[in-house]
């Protein structure tokens, strides 16, 4: 049972890390919370109230956290923010969610509609997409303007998202990871980051690939196909630094 168990954590771990990265705000912290974690669990220091190893990972995670930063009046508060990360970007359900925070369904149900009002008056930005299929840009198109922010370019190449970085300095990037004959989407954020700041999402349909832990990777992964409020919770966690700065 212990050696399934520890598998079960193992399977667990790119899901951790990608909650991990999106509620700290980097890859580094989030991935040293989640060696924390882990080590606790496989160690049986850590009590997660007969939860799934992943339920277990991401309530181990909240508590180490919570131990490395303050709560303050700017923004979403953590409790909300963790509940819109469990249930939009890794999409728990509610009743799952709350047994993560060791809330009831009620308070969670009641947390989670003022995390929801809150995303409303989020801080627009400039939006760059990296996508080379144009329909699938259109449609992120889409969801990016209904949740406040605003286009400043489509990338389909490579060599198009570094153009139009150059020339917009936008807010945020959201690139897919493969431009087929267009390029890489990842080495055209190298790229771009040489001379630009600016916080990236990625989307991909294979998650996993990028959430190894290993020395570079994505602060921010979300999955193809993906919803607005999916979208909308990991806009506002890279836009706003995660809760690294609150």
């Amino acid at each position: 049972m212990i050696d399934r168990a520890h598998q079960d954590l193992v399977r667990a771990l790119p899901y951790a890390r990608r909650f991990a990265r999106a509620l700290s705000g980097n890859q580094r912290t989030g991935d040293g919370l989640v060696a924390s974690a882990l080590k606790k669990l496989m160690s049986g220091n850590a009590v997660a109230e007969d939860l799934p190893a992943r339920a277990a990972l991401y309530q181990v995670l909240v508590h180490e956290f919570q131990g490395t930063t303050t709560d303050g009046d700017v923004g979403i508060p953590l409790k909300q923010r963790v509940l819109l990360l469990l249930t939009s970007l890794e999409e728990l359900p509610l009743t799952a969610a709350a047994a993560v925070l060791d809330i009831t369904e009620d308070d969670a149900a009641v947390a989670l509609t003022a995390a929801r009002e809150g995303l409303k008056s989020i801080a627009q930005t400039s939006v760059l997409i990296i996508e080379d299929e144009p329909i699938i840009a259109m449609d992120i198109q889409d969801l990016v303007e209904r949740c406040g922010h605003r286009i400043v370019g489509v990338a389909h190449t490579e060599a198009d998202a570094v153009r139009l970085a150059t020339e917009t300095k936008p807010g945020l990037i959201l690139a897919d990871i493969n431009l087929g004959a267009g390029g890489d989407g990842m080495q055209a954020v190298v790229r771009i980051l040489r001379h630009h700041d600016a916080p990236v999402i990625f989307v991909t349909a294979y998650p996993e690939r990028l959430l190894t832990g290993e020395t570079h990777e994505p602060s921010f992964v979300i999955t193809k196909p993906f919803e607005p409020m999916m979208l909308a919770v990991a806009t506002y966690q890279a836009v706003t630094g995660g809760m690294q700065n609150i």
